[in-house]
């Protein structure tokens, strides 16, 4: 099982909001108390979790990271459903954040629980969520991570005073913000990659800074394509929408009606294409025992993925749940080759790419040569940054993995708000006054945003583990709301 370790936004495409009818009370609920380390390392502060499932399981987790030992991450993962893969990404977020201070519950469900907690180094703040399955052994289903504000932060209404260096800002300042902030992260070695903000469509500042390759020397260019981690489940989301708009496609569809072979009977009867979009399906993950058995050259097509998981059982009742599931994007990737006729990374680049002007955005083989394509570099057991190659398989998919450049990116929302991708109605329904989507895995980091009624545009790509991009993207996002506070 992979685990989604970042998300960056409020409304998250790749990610997924927790599910809405997470209760925000937690009025009558039994406590369990977690020990929370404090700055000395002493378990002497104490606050008290849900006695759910998805709290005990939060209380496990976040005493096996606080240690920051691999072996004790191992064996919480395999407890849990998870594998080695899991633990050590938790390493490398160790290794960032140096451990995590709970401060609150914010929303808790029986098999959901969200709390704000703060990280030891630098102390930033951060939204921290686990969902567990619906029944016990409560596998994790999936762990998310966003940037948040300190408690007691609000935002300065219109024509208030500002706190000290919280002063509005013009848009000239907001260059020399984001110049002094990348500086800074240059300086700590904690992004390297691409930053570009446009406004009304037309950036006003780019920027690279770091090395695609390490072992060359090469420098990050902003033409440099990285890798976009699950941002490319938008691209399959747009796809879906253009087959339904043609008639082809319905949202209440089964799996079976369009893959009548699916190896999951099941799966096949009660899963529909909206299960699957909405990460309601109980379908799993690709990554696991198979994925790490499978040499990663063998894997190069969206059939090479199915085998990895379809045969297995459904984690629950299909709408019943919500839990992040790559594999759900695989089979609407299936989907889509069965309906369209063709590869799905034919049909995304004729349907998608094409039509929206991306002539630097694909799901490019590792082992290809692609000019200006950035190594990711991930952190090893030592903290160490090395090369992320044995983590990935041949070809990204329709669940994520592709690549492509800060331009193109920005070519994607000017194509999609204007109605190029999709007609009126879909795309307000998709879009729904803007659009925030983010990927991560070892040494990958993007971030996407669009918003409509500011006019601004982030994107942040970056070549290194999660939150690189994200932290900066959240970073970017509130400069800007001091700009658009201006008088």
């Amino acid at each position: 099982m992979k685990l989604l370790r970042l998300n960056a936004l409020s409304f998250l495409i790749c990610a997924f909001a927790l599910s809405a009818d997470l209760s925000s009370s937690l009025a009558g609920a039994q406590s369990a108390q977690i020990s929370k380390p404090s700055a000395t390392g002493t378990e002497d502060e104490m606050i008290g979790l849900p006695d759910t499932p998805a709290g005990k399981a939060l209380g496990e987790f976040i005493r096996a990271f606080n240690t920051g030992d691999l072996e004790t991450l191992k064996r919480f993962h395999r407890e849990r459903g998870g594998d080695e893969e899991n633990a050590r990404q938790d390493i490398g977020f160790y290794q960032e954040s140096g451990g995590l201070r709970i401060h609150s519950v914010t929303r808790s469900g029986q098999f959901e629980i969200e709390v704000l907690a703060q990280m030891k180094k630098g102390e930033r703040w951060v939204s921290f969520a686990i969902g567990v399955g619906p029944q016990a052994p409560y596998e994790i289903a999936d762990i998310r991570i966003s940037p948040a504000s300190a408690p007691g932060a609000k935002s300065v209404a219109r024509g208030a005073s500002t706190e000290p260096g919280k002063e509005k800002l013009s848009e000239a300042g907001l260059i020399e913000r984001l110049n002094a902030m990348i500086n800074k992260s240059v300086a700590d070695d904690s992004f390297s990659g691409v930053v570009m903000v446009a406004k009304d469509d037309k950036p006003i500042f780019q920027r690279a800074v770091g090395l695609a390759s390490k072992s060359y020397n090469v420098p990050n260019r902003v033409e440099t394509k990285f890798n976009l981690g699950s941002i490319n489940k938008f691209f399959t989301k747009v796809a879906i929408f253009q087959l339904i708009e043609q008639g082809k496609l319905s949202l209440d569809d089964a799996v079976g009606k369009h893959l009548p072979d699916y190896l999951n009977k099941e799966a096949a009867e009660k899963v529909t294409i909206n299960h699957l979009l909405d990460m309601q399906s109980g379908i799993g993950d690709f990554f696991g025992p198979k994925f790490d058995a499978t040499p990663k050259n063998r894997i190069r097509a969206i059939k090479d993925y199915l085998p990895l998981f379809a045969d297995q059982p459904l984690k629950f009742e299909p709408g019943m749940g919500r839990a992040y599931s790559n594999g759900g994007y695989i089979v609407l990737g299936a989907i889509i080759e069965k309906v369209a006729g063709q590869s799905y990374y034919d049909y995304v680049r004729e349907r998608i790419f094409k039509r929206a002007g991306m002539e630097n955005t694909d799901s490019y083989e590792v082992d290809a040569i692609t000019p200006d394509l950035a190594t990711g570099y991930t952190r090893d057991s030592s903290g160490v940054r090395v090369s992320n190659v044995y983590t990935k398989p041949a070809r990204g998919s329709s669940a994520g993995g592709g690549y492509s450049t800060a331009e193109d990116l920005l070519k994607f929302t000017i194509a999609l708000k204007n109605n190029k991708l999709l007609g009126a109605d879909q795309t307000r329904r998709i879009l729904q006054g803007g659009l925030g989507v983010a990927g991560g895995a070892p040494g990958i980091n993007a971030a996407l945003e669009m918003d409509r009624r500011g006019g601004y545009t982030v994107i942040v790509l970056s070549n290194y583990d999660p939150p690189s991009a994200t932290d900066v993207s959240q970073q970017i996002r509130k400069l800007i709301d001091r700009v658009n506070n201006k008088e």
